[in-house]
């Protein structure tokens, strides 16, 4: 399948009035807006365009915001934010409702709330407003809060003895990112997801949050008042979570390949981008997105 390339999201224009973007790896890289990044925003908005910002960050929407705030991403330039974190949020705060028969979810129904939480100090206000009693170790826990390793330098090996602990216990988790690894100041760092996944193939039972998960995007939905998801456009750079989120939506998606996969379609800075390695990405993935983009730009 041939891939159709994007020169800039000006020429999507005419065809979407709602755009779900990525913000990790197409807006900014960790520490920085990307170049040209902010003036689409901007762009778009003047085109009168509604732009909700989808995260699988593990953080509650409002400490996003705060944060891509004091790297330069300014709260004028997008109507809305959605997060991995803020879905799990919202789940972890309505625990023990469904003793009362308000719940409909057996999952968050049968969790108790001693949580052993596996995280940073970047991600202890998640915790804030949760009924919960946090513990220290898998043996004094009823389920797992997973919102990451607490450096980027951490590897899966570090959290082996405690994940085999809980697999041991039938401890639950709730994964609040499901991202694998995340382009930290040009450098790949392991995320929660990634020990999600090994938690689930060592014999755990997690319950994800967060893109390609279809929940979120009915929730970016609900934030965008676009009368046709035929007029929405989502955009992103991990085939994994975003392109193939999107498709399990039922919405349109633009590949930025200048993201998590740079290295492999070539589409860093001052690299040419290789189309028929894009191409055949896709086609591997079964994926079919409107078209390739190297960067978020006018």
């Amino acid at each position: 399948m041939a891939v159709r390339l994007i020169r800039g999201l000006e020429e999507l224009v005419p065809r979407y009035d709602g755009f779900i973007v990525d913000l990790w790896g197409v807006i900014h890289d960790g520490v920085a807006p990307f170049p040209g990044a902010l003036e689409c925003l901007r762009s778009l908005k003047e085109a009168g365009k509604q732009i909700v910002l989808l995260s699988n960050a593990p953080r509650r929407a409002e400490d996003v915001i705060r944060r891509i705030a004091a790297i330069g991403v300014p709260r004028a330039a997008y109507d809305d934010v959605m997060s991995s974190g803020e879905e799990a949020w919202q789940h972890l705060s309505k625990l023990g409702r469904g003793r009362d028969g308000d719940s409909e979810d057996p999952f968050y129904d049968a969790l108790g709330r001693a949580c052993l939480h596996i995280g940073s100090d970047r991600d202890m206000e998640i915790r804030e407003g949760l009924d919960l009693d946090f513990v220290e170790s898998p043996a004094a826990a009823d389920f797992i809060l997973n919102t990451g390793p607490a450096g980027w330098e951490d590897t899966i090996e570090d959290y082996d003895p405690i994940l085999r602990h809980a697999v041991g216990r039938d401890l639950p988790m709730v994964c609040a990112n499901p991202d694998l690894v995340v382009m930290h100041g040009g450098r790949p760092a392991l995320c929660a997801g990634a020990l999600a996944q090994h938690y689930e193939t060592i014999g755990g039972r997690v319950r994800w949050h967060g893109k390609p998960h279809r929940s979120v995007y009915d929730s970016c939905l609900d934030r965008l008042e676009v009368a046709s998801t035929s007029r929405i456009l989502t955009v992103g750079d991990s085939l994994r979570t975003d392109i193939a989120g999107a498709a399990a939506a039922g919405l349109d998606s633009l590949l930025i390949a200048g993201g998590i996969h740079a290295a492999e379609f070539g589409g860093g800075i001052n690299q040419a981008l290789d189309l028929e390695c894009v191409s055949t990405a896709l086609d591997r993935a079964g994926l079919k997105p409107i078209g390739v983009a190297r960067r978020f730009r006018w």
